[in-house]
C-alpha cells in the first residue's frame, strides 16, 4: 500500500489507531456494521462514540466471513462505518482478495461509508500473501487500515500500532489523539521501526510455528465430543462451538447454563483458561489460543477433555 508520511498516524496501540478513527467519525446516532464474532472492543468505542453497533451474525460453516448479500442488507442512511479484522481475532478467519473485493463493491454503493480494516495479524496467515482491503483503487479513500507490532512481531507490551487513511481522516485522529495522548513512546517507535526494517523471515518462522501448533489444537480437539469448528486461516486463535455441554450437571450438581459457566468450570477444575465467546458477540462459542508451546497444548487440552468428560 502507498502512503504519504502525513497519512500515517502512529498511535499507543492498535486498540488506540480505532478509537481515534471513530471518535473523529462517528456522529451520535451514527450505525457502524460489525460482523460478529469481532474482537471486543468494536462494540464498546461505537458506543463511547455514541454510534450504533449494527452486528451481523457470521457462521461457522462459512468461516465466520460476513457475505456480500449480508451486508448490503443491513446498510441504511445512518450507516457511517463498517468495521472488521483479517486476519480475525477470536476467529482466525482471513478474507480473499476476491471475497474483500466483493464486500468493497457494496461499501462503494453509498457515498460516505467508510471501512476500518483491522490487519492486525496481517503476518500470521497460514494461506500466503495477505490481502488488504486498500488495495482497492475505487474504494481506497474510504478505507482506514490499522496494523502495528503487536502480534506479528511479538512485541505486546511495547504498545505501538498504527494506521494509514485518507488525508483528511488521519489529521483528525492526529488532533483527537493530541489531546489524549500526544505520542507513544519514542523508545518503543524506535524498536517498532527496526521490527519491520528487518529481515521478514523472522515473522516466517513465528507464523510457521503457529501453524504447527493450529494443526496440534485441531487434531486433540477432535477427541473430544460435542465440540464443533473450522480451520482456521489466520491469527493463533481457534473457536469452537460449545452449546452441546450447556445445560449439562457437574459432579457436585451444578447446571452449566452457558458459555462464561463452562470456562469458569475449566478454570476452576482443570486450571485452564479459555475465553467465554459472548464477548465476541458468539455466546455458543469459546476461544482457544494456542500462542504457548506445544507442551502446554497438549496438557491443556488432555485436561479440557478429561474434565468436560465428568459433566452429564
Amino acid at each position: 500500500l502507498d502512503y504519504d508520511c502525513d497519512q500515517i498516524v502512529v498511535s499507543t496501540g492498535a486498540k488506540q489507531s480505532i478509537a481515534n478513527v471513530m471518535l473523529s467519525l462517528i456522529n451520535p446516532g451514527d450505525e457502524v456494521i460489525v460482523p460478529a464474532p469481532y474482537w471486543v472492543s468494536y462494540v464498546e468505542i461505537i458506543k463511547l462514540a455514541e454510534g450504533k453497533p449494527v452486528v451481523i451474525k457470521t457462521d461457522l460453516e462459512n468461516d465466520f466471513k460476513l457475505t456480500p448479500e449480508q451486508l448490503r442488507k443491513h446498510i441504511t442512511d445512518k450507516t457511517r462505518l463498517f468495521v472488521f479484522s483479517t486476519p480475525c481475532n477470536p476467529t482466525g478467519s482471513v478474507y480473499t482478495k476476491d471475497e474483500l473485493h466483493a464486500l468493497a463493491e457494496v461499501i462503494a454503493e453509498k457515498e460516505d461509508l467508510y471501512i476500518i480494516s483491522d490487519e492486525i495479524y496481517e503476518h500470521i496467515n497460514f494461506i500466503g500473501k495477505h490481502e488488504s482491503m486498500a488495495q482497492f483503487d475505487f474504494i481506497k479513500d474510504r478505507v482506514i487500515t490499522i496494523n502495528g507490532v503487536s502480534k506479528g512481531f511479538a512485541m505486546t507490551g511495547w504498545r505501538v500500532g498504527f494506521m494509514a487513511a485518507p488525508l483528511w481522516i488521519a489529521k483528525a485522529c492526529d488532533k483527537m489523539q493530541g489531546q489524549i495522548t500526544s505520542a507513544t513512546c519514542s523508545i518503543a517507535q524506535k524498536a517498532a521501526k527496526a521490527a519491520v526494517e528487518m529481515d521478514p523471515s523472522s515473522t516466517h518462522e513465528m507464523r510457521d510455528a503457529f501453524k504447527r501448533r493450529r494443526g496440534l489444537v485441531l487434531d486433540l480437539l477432535k477427541e473430544i465430543p460435542g465440540l464443533k469448528t473450522n480451520i482456521p486461516d489466520g491469527a493463533f486463535y481457534v473457536f469452537p462451538e460449545a452449546s452441546s455441554y450447556f445445560g449439562k450437571k457437574t459432579e457436585d450438581g451444578k447446571i452449566i447454563k452457558n458459555a462464561p459457566e463452562l470456562c469458569m468450570f475449566l478454570l476452576e477444575k482443570a486450571n485452564v483458561a479459555i475465553v467465554p465467546g459472548d464477548a465476541f458477540g458468539a455466546p455458543e462459542f469459546v476461544r482457544i489460543a494456542y500462542a504457548t508451546s506445544e507442551k502446554n497444548i497438549t496438557e491443556a487440552i488432555k485436561r479440557i477433555k478429561e474434565t468436560l468428560a465428568t459433566l452429564k
